[in-house]
């Protein structure tokens, strides 16, 4: 009698998923929190802790509990240099602060986005596998948020916008009018990255499209011109690392996705018109928002040009708002719709992410933040383009320089600020994952599967790398 061995390998069972991958749980938890609806007057509150910070700060925990107990990866020198640079930099912000102790929150909030939760991010992930969990959870995030967008578009219960209540802003609320077209965005990049990347499974491949062409009606309908900006230059990018073959299907795609729903459909396409148009109207009849912007572009410089070295100090913008500003600045912006009353929202920031830390941390802050996101940036386009024993997980590389190129891009526009802040350090977190490898990494199951190994078999010729 012959016995028949069977080559299958079981798949993995939920409790052993759990047991190898619940570190990570946190960092999900950090992009999907942001689902839950935020309480009236919540988005913009000085000093709230959201569900999204939270387990950020839990993830952060559970890298100090996985590091004491040596199952963390080892960072390079080089990797420690540029996560901890920052640090330095805000440190030297608050000590020289002319309150350091109304600086000392700021500090608290740019640690934990610019070097905290980052690091724990390189330090926990331990596999092309477990990146693209936390990419995944973008798409989710992003899906969900833009559903509640259109809808809000289509019933007409959206923020103000030009006299209607059709702006779409999510579950964030009409005081974080930029948080859905963030999140929108991002999952929109990581769509993308995914749709162009080689060596991913068909099935794959297409229900990232499919996401991606989703994703631009939210947001068109987000009416953020600063996202749509930093969404085309990531997009670009991406398509150009991927070769221009794949990048034409989607750009074509796109494009006409694009076309249809506001030249064919109609959709907001008068709005869109207008805030298009609104771009370059810089000196010729610009609104009150681009006059707002540029007013205190100006007075962000001016703080610097007196405290060039080391600025007025964190959250010392608005303090010194009034005493460099011209008369043109406006007391702030009206907000309204999407279940809440009209309310005057301060302008408390220059909405350009580099002219805050440069008049707040001066040039010593700035040297430490930008220079840092500089060398990430490098580093993964770099490592991109060797190619080598990289090629089998080039997909997280597209999706970590997309999501950052969307970010320092729309660094230019906004700052940090309201809930959707926490993902600004799981993506440089991701990124500085990807540019900055250790030497003991490997890849993970999901590569080996995706290459038609088994889950406990070899990797193939070439794939190796993480």
């Amino acid at each position: 009698m012959s016995l028949a061995v069977s080559t299958t390998r079981p798949r993995p069972e939920l409790p052993v998923l759990l047991r190898r991958h619940w570190p990570l749980l946190p960092l999900a938890a950090t992009v999907l929190f942001l689902l839950a609806p935020l309480p009236a007057g919540d988005a913009t509150a000085s000093g709230k802790v959201g569900p999204a910070d939270a387990a950020s700060l839990l993830l952060v925990f559970v890298c100090a509990v996985q590091a004491l107990r040596g199952r963390v990866r080892a960072l390079t020198p080089l990797a420690a240099f540029v996560l901890g640079l920052p640090a330095v930099g805000l440190a030297v912000a608050t000590v020289t602060a002319g309150d350091p102790y109304a600086a000392l929150p700021g500090f608290v909030r740019y640690l934990q986005v610019f070097v905290l939760v980052p690091a724990a991010i390189v330090l926990l992930v331990r596999d092309a596998g477990e990146f693209r969990l936390a990419a995944g959870c973008f798409v989710v995030l992003a899906l969900v948020q833009g559903a509640v967008g259109v809808v809000q578009y289509a019933t007409h219960t959206g923020a103000s916008y030009q006299g209607e209540d059709v702006r779409a802003v999510g579950t964030f609320g009409p005081g974080d009018v930029m948080g859905m077209a963030t999140v929108v965005a991002y999952g929109l990049v990581v769509a993308t990255a995914v749709a162009l990347a080689p060596g991913l499974p068909r099935r794959v491949r297409r229900s990232a499209t499919a996401a991606a062409l989703a994703l631009v009606l939210p947001l068109v309908l987000s009416f953020s011109r600063g996202a749509w900006i930093a969404t085309l230059g990531a997009a670009v990018l991406v398509m150009g690392l991927a070769g221009i073959r794949r990048a034409l299907k989607v750009l074509l795609a796109l494009g006409a996705a694009g076309v249809v729903l506001v030249g064919g459909l109609g959709v907001g396409s008068e709005m869109v018109t207008e805030r298009l148009a609104s771009i370059t109207q810089v000196s010729s009849a610009p609104d009150q928002s681009v006059t707002d912007r540029y007013t205190m572009w100006a007075a962000a410089e001016s703080m610097w040009r007196e405290r060039p070295a080391a600025g007025v100090g964190l959250k010392g913008f608005p303090a010194n708002r009034d005493g460099h500003s011209s008369l043109g600045l406006s007391s702030g912006s009206d907000t309204g719709g999407a279940g809440q009353a009209y309310l005057r929202q301060p302008l408390l920031s220059p909405h350009n992410m580099y002219l805050l830390v440069l008049s707040e941390q001066g040039l010593i802050g700035l040297t430490a933040l930008a220079g840092g996101w500089a060398a990430v940036l490098v580093a993964g386009l770099r490592r991109f383009a060797s190619g080598g024993a990289d090629r089998g997980i080039r997909d997280c590389g597209l999706v970590a320089v997309g999501l950052l190129v969307w970010q320092l891009t729309d660094f230019l526009y906004a700052d940090i600020g309201g809930p959707s802040t926490v993902l600004t350090g799981v993506i440089i977190g991701l990124a500085a994952w990807w540019a900055l490898p250790s030497r003991g990494d490997v890849d993970g199951p999901a590569v080996r599967l995706a290459h038609g190994a088994g889950p406990g078999g070899p990797a193939p010729e070439g794939a190796g790398g993480r």
